[in-house]
């Protein structure tokens, strides 16, 4: 039998206060669907398990305020069923990466501060985080933000823990600003190499036209070819359309392509998604009119070209050196060499304000840190 929320959250508590006396290392974890992304993994092969799938469920869901506040163990497939009933959706489309029996959570979305192709059209995870609450360190319960924009003032730490991979805390309950559905959209699709491609949705992304989602890759034959997700209103995407030309995909193969984009199982990924992968999967954020990258490998492209994956035999300082050069960065994302950070090393400035806030959130050094420095 499941425990009550307050018995599960007092559970929780309990779990850190024994952690600081013991001077044991806690891992935050819930679905565990992302579990291969672990920044600090020395940390999480000796740390205990602080299991956040008990302390689950939908808090609030006003549909005509536009937000949705949930426990973090609460599984993402049932908070995107529970929106849909209302029209309603987190456009960012959070991937769940469901694999083997793991279970994507509302938590653990936050946590690994990870979109899907949405981000073109309508932002980051963290963009549509209004207010959330934070088991620290020193066990106590922090809460920050609000849950509608208008509530929401100060320094906005809610949006800081998106991306924070557990470093600060066990997430505890999230509130999220939800969307309408947009029943509009085609996808467009263009047979042109990746250089042409980057040029075209850049200089698209500068029009007035109804982009939603991007994506470049080629294909066996090494043929490559842009797709481009429109979404709006019905007079705006057939306009859009006429406007762009390129080959427009049935409804069924377009819902398939970007879901299986969402959820990188497209066979470009398959080899990726292997047990102890030996090349690694490098996701590359770069700025978006970034010309093609002289690296070895296979290469899709995302988000107007501002996210970049890189599937090869490429050596991890130089996907590091070529990403800064241009001003971005890069993340082992999975397989390759362990012993390779996940993350790319902060500059000094952002390594100092980490720390600061890592003591701040977490003195006794419980959690994960993020850099694994």
């Amino acid at each position: 039998m499941m425990p009550s929320a307050p018995q599960a959250l007092e559970s929780l508590q309990q779990q850190v206060l024994q952690a600081i006396r013991e001077r044991t290392p806690l891992q935050p974890r819930a679905g565990g669907s992302k579990r291969w992304l672990d920044p600090d993994p020395a940390h999480a092969s000796r740390a205990a398990v602080l299991d956040l799938r008990p302390y689950a469920g939908v808090v609030a869901h006003e549909p005509s305020e536009l937000y949705l506040t949930a426990r973090a163990g609460t599984p993402l497939s049932e908070v995107e069923e529970r929106l849909a009933e209302h029209g309603q959706c987190l456009p960012f489309d959070p991937p769940r990466f469901a694999r083997d029996g793991a279970q994507a959570t509302i938590g653990g979305m936050v946590a690994a501060g990870l979109s899907g192709p949405g981000r073109l059209g309508a932002g980051a995870v963290r963009d549509f985080v209004l207010g959330a609450s934070l088991l620290n360190g020193r066990a106590e319960i922090l809460h920050f933000g609000g849950q509608v924009m208008k509530n929401v003032a100060g320094f906005d730490v809610s949006r800081l823990l998106a991306g924070s991979m557990g470093s600060l805390g066990a997430i505890l309950e999230v509130s999220l600003k939800v969307l309408p559905v947009v029943r509009a959209q085609a996808t467009l699709s263009f047979e042109m190499p990746q250089a042409q491609a980057i040029e075209a949705i850049n200089r698209w992304s500068g029009q007035p036209l109804p982009l939603s989602a991007s994506a470049w890759w080629a294909d066996g034959d090494g043929r490559g070819r842009l797709f481009v997700r429109l979404r709006g209103a019905r007079a705006t995407v057939d306009s859009a359309r006429v406007r762009l030309g390129g080959e427009c995909l049935e409804a069924q193969q377009a819902d398939a392509l970007w879901q299986e984009l969402r959820e990188q199982r497209l066979d470009w990924f398959e080899a990726s998604w292997q047990e102890r992968a030996e090349r690694a999967l490098w996701r590359i954020a770069v700025p978006s009119a970034t010309p093609p990258l002289p690296l070895e490998g296979a290469t899709l492209i995302e988000w107007g070209g501002a996210q970049r994956w890189l599937h090869g035999a490429v050596d991890a300082e130089q996907v590091r050196s070529v990403a800064a050069a241009v001003g971005g960065h890069a993340t082992r994302f999975r397989g390759g060499d362990a012993a390779v950070a996940v993350f790319s090393p902060p500059s000094p400035p952002l390594d100092r304000i980490h720390r600061q806030l890592k003591l701040a959130f977490d003195p006794h050094g419980l959690f994960p840190r993020c850099f694994g420095a």
